[in-house]
């Protein structure tokens, strides 16, 4: 599964996830990618496209 947002490349990201007692541990935050027919030059491909691309309709769907 990608990885990335092959529209607008959003991607992992990193941070530390901290405890109570404060203690901080390494984790990455991954996009919700989703792999969807999209219409590209008047035929349709498959893309890994993020659903904030989705909803906010900067890909066509091909259905």
């Amino acid at each position: 599964m990608a990885n990335y947002c092959e529209v607008c490349g959003k991607g992992k990201m990193s941070g530390n996830s901290v405890t109570h007692a404060d203690n901080k541990i390494k984790r990455k935050w991954k996009p919700n990618i989703r792999r969807v027919k999209v219409m590209e030059n008047g035929s349709p491909k498959r893309k890994y496209v993020c659903t904030r691309c989705l909803r906010s309709n900067n890909v066509e769907r091909a259905l």
